[in-house]
């Protein structure tokens, strides 16, 4: 089965923190990215650009309403996903924890939330 892993942060505190205080934080990513592509379960994975710069669509009377923004608001907000294979909800928990947002940052509100794909298709 496969688990849309969506990573979550809080941007103001992001934001407060130093350019040093990023840095050292940033920095120790690459290990623990290293170790969920090691699982070999990964299946895609992306950083997202700034809430912002988002973009909404909601029906309205049969047509798409752009709004700018996230669709919804929230004290935390998506920064990033990742696709896992596993077979059991037991094993996704066990992928995701490897990622950065589910081992460091609680300080700026880092956290994972996984879903199962009900549906998946690949073109």
């Amino acid at each position: 089965m496969k688990y849309l892993c969506l990573g979550y942060y809080d941007e103001r505190k992001f934001a407060a923190l130093s350019p040093a205080e990023v840095e050292a934080l940033v920095s120790q990513c690459p290990a623990l990215d290293a170790q969920l592509r090691a699982s070999g379960q990964m299946r895609l994975c992306a950083s997202l650009g700034a809430a912002r710069e988002s973009i909404s669509l909601r029906p309205r009377n049969g047509k798409p309403v752009v709004t700018d923004g996230p669709y919804a608001e929230a004290k935390e907000i998506l920064g990033s996903f990742f696709i896992i294979d596993a077979e059991t909800r037991e094993q996704a928990i066990a992928i995701a924890s490897k990622h950065p947002a589910a081992q460091i940052g609680e300080h700026v509100g880092w956290g994972v939330e996984i879903r199962p794909i009900d549906y998946y298709e690949q073109s």
